[in-house]
């Protein structure tokens, strides 16, 4: 089976759920587009592309393209939309909006069309075409062997974090380590924590390129932040600062390693 005759996978997002339930209705429409998964946040959407992420492109979660609305609590989908340009093979974006106002800003962000409402079905239609014909031509995030390699994942500056209907966005160099709490994970920072709704083996993959390591099956850590190592016992823990953390016996050689490479690379 070629890319052309595989379904587009799609998340629709948006707030208000007539605008949602058209937009779903116009998908089922199409007979390109297989797969549709609603969300009706833009934080719920982040979830499930962080779950898709984190099984692999060619997963069952996995998405070809968000058709997002803009103007919605919290996280809005400018700003969602900013956030997958930090995944390795991110989804692409149709814009479903009422405003004019932010096309300009849709297409710096690399979006592959910017639909007004109410929606037209031929108008809508043109998009989906756009959406697979970049899928086909291997522009779009398809299993490997289907598609060209994903590039090298960009560079993740900031993390979004929700509380009160807020979204603020933490840096990620202020975090010092995070800890899993089911399918959650509490990052903590010099100034305090946020519980963010990310699994830690989610974070693992995203992080691993910009200095964090699993030190135990419940917690990671950025290694520039390790200030002290120490074996007692036979125990080995790390100091970060007034925090002493525990290191599993699974995961300390990896730590000594990554470690031993910092110190050796400081020495250069």
């Amino acid at each position: 089976m070629g890319v052309s005759d595989v379904p587009l996978r799609v998340l629709a997002v948006d707030d208000e759920e007539p605008a949602l339930d058209e937009l779903l209705y116009l998908l089922g429409q199409d007979p390109r587009v297989g797969t549709v998964v609603p969300a009706l946040a833009a934080t719920e959407a982040l979830r499930r592309l962080s779950r898709a992420m984190a099984s692999g492109t060619d997963g069952t979660e996995g998405f070809d393209v968000v058709f997002l609305d803009i103007d919605m609590p919290g996280l809005s989908g400018l700003e969602l939309a900013r956030l997958l340009g930090g995944f390795a093979a991110p989804p692409l974006v149709v814009f479903v909006t009422a405003y004019e106002d932010f096309a300009v800003r849709a297409f710096d962000l690399k979006a592959v069309d910017y639909l007004l409402k109410p929606l037209r079905k031929e108008r809508f239609a043109e998009a989906v075409r756009r959406v697979a014909e970049l899928v086909r031509a291997g522009q779009g995030p398809r299993p490997a062997a289907l598609a060209a390699p994903a590039a090298p994942a960009p560079v993740i500056d900031q993390v979004p974090v929700e509380l009160g209907g807020v979204t603020r966005f933490v840096p990620l160099a202020d975090i010092t380590y995070a800890e899993a709490h089911g399918d959650y994970a509490r990052l903590h920072t010099g100034r305090g924590s946020h519980l963010v709704r990310i699994p830690l083996s989610t974070l693992e993959e995203q992080w691993r390129p910009h200095g964090f390591v699993r030190i135990h099956r419940s917690r990671l850590v950025a290694l520039g932040r390790i200030e002290e190592l120490r074996l007692e016992g036979g125990n080995l823990t790390v100091r970060i600062g007034d925090r002493v953390l525990a290191v599993s016996r699974r995961n300390a050689r990896e730590l000594r390693d990554l470690l031993a490479g910092r110190a050796t690379g400081r020495a250069r």
